[in-house]
């Protein structure tokens, strides 16, 4: 009979990315630093020609608590030949170290976790995925997207367990990949305590603040147009400060000097959250595509006054109060948005944001989340031994 795997030995888990930016990594980060506080043994591949120095930096912080260290090899965000090197380093990393786990994050850091499963002299570790948006998030129907979905059917039979940060994400795998016989689980993605202190506002805030990567899937295009809308309608220059970085950094300085936008936007380039929050007074998520982003959960802890899109998982992160999102990709629904909240009292204003506060404190942390994913590890391990599985129980 063969001897059933003991939940109180620790785990080797190598968590495997590409690039080091964003809520994705965020959620690397905090889940290797919570899984080797519990003593499990924790290492990390990701990509090196991402992340500058803020990455660097962090790595470095953290690698002295993971003892399976932190290795990077260079992982383009498109298929390349340089896959290849990529893939062979990640599998001599695995074959060297030999985890329990290896845990790949988005759809690049996936195809490398899982590939090197299907291929000979394998190591026997577990394969878990959380897709983080990635490939789900390309436009339905579109050439990529059928590609890449096809990529994904591949992969399924390499996964083990399916680590959905969001309902969201787990309806489109069903909706576009299909039925799986791996293990899935809804878990979503959690945030500090530290993270629930008010943040006060520089004397020069701007009136908005958008915080996240400049790219066409954000809808920042939208911003601006809305920021153009509230100028024409009202006479009223609002001022904005977009922070983050990004591929269509250029399409964007060049859409706000078509606006006669330039003396009302400013770009502040990448920093933290919480250090971005003092920037400006109210919070705009103007996002086409999202699964469940880390902005959203700190700008709600932080007690930003925020308007956000229906788009992805954001209706999960909102609950009850979802009723205040507004459809994407439409600048006239976000100008009258921006209007109001220019205008709302202190008062309601006060009620919209401790209300959503409370939500996200109750359900989203980084203790739930590291409990849950450990346990999805854990049943994982145990359906490889042949040991029936409880009932699956919501995240």
């Amino acid at each position: 009979m063969r001897e059933a795997p003991r939940h109180d030995k620790p785990l080797r888990i190598f968590h495997v990315l590409r690039a080091p930016l964003g809520g994705l990594f965020r959620h690397v980060v905090d889940l290797a630093r919570e899984q080797a506080a519990r003593g499990h043994a924790v290492g990390i591949i990701a990509d090196s020609l991402t992340g500058g120095e803020r990455a660097k930096n962090i790595f470095a912080t953290l690698a002295p608590a993971l003892s399976l260290g932190v290795s990077r090899v260079p992982m383009r965000r498109n298929p390349h030949f340089s896959d290849l090197g990529a893939l062979a380093h990640v599998r001599h990393a695995l074959r060297t170290a030999n985890p329990d786990v290896v845990h790949g994050h988005g759809s690049k850091g996936a195809v490398y976790a899982r590939l090197p499963s299907l291929l000979p002299h394998s190591s026997g570790a577990v394969r878990a995925y959380t897709p983080h948006g990635g490939s789900f998030n390309y436009r339905p129907g579109s050439a990529i997207h059928r590609v890449y979905m096809a990529i994904e059917r591949l992969l399924t039979s390499a996964t083990d367990i399916f680590l959905f940060e969001s309902a969201f994400i787990e309806g489109c795998f069903h909706k576009y990949v299909g039925k799986t016989s791996a293990l899935t689980r809804v878990i979503v993605n959690g945030i500090s305590p530290e993270e629930f202190l008010p943040v006060s506002k520089n004397a020069d805030a701007a009136d908005f603040l958008y915080v996240g990567e400049l790219r066409a899937a954000k809808g920042i295009d939208t911003l601006l147009e809305a920021l153009a809308g509230v100028r024409d309608a009202t006479g009223f220059k609002a001022r904005a400060v977009l922070v983050g970085s990004g591929p269509d950094e250029c399409l964007l300085t060049a859409q706000a000097t078509r606006l006669g936008l330039q003396d009302q936007i400013s770009f502040a380039g990448a920093m933290p959250a919480r250090a971005a929050f003092r920037l400006g007074r109210i919070m705009v998520v103007p996002s086409r595509a999202e699964s469940l982003p880390y902005v959203v959960l700190e700008a709600a802890a932080a007690r930003m006054p925020l308007i956000s899109t229906n788009a992805g998982g954001i209706p999960e992160i909102f609950g009850p109060f979802n009723a205040r999102l507004i459809a994407p990709d439409d600048p006239h629904l976000l100008k009258a948005e921006m209007l109001r909240m220019l205008q709302c009292d202190a008062a309601q204003t006060e009620r919209e944001i401790t209300g959503l506060a409370a939500f996200v404190k109750q359900r989203f942390s980084i203790e739930n989340m590291a409990d849950a994913v450990i346990s999805g590890y854990h049943a994982a391990i145990d359906k490889r031994a042949g040991l029936p599985q409880p009932a699956r129980a919501a995240a």
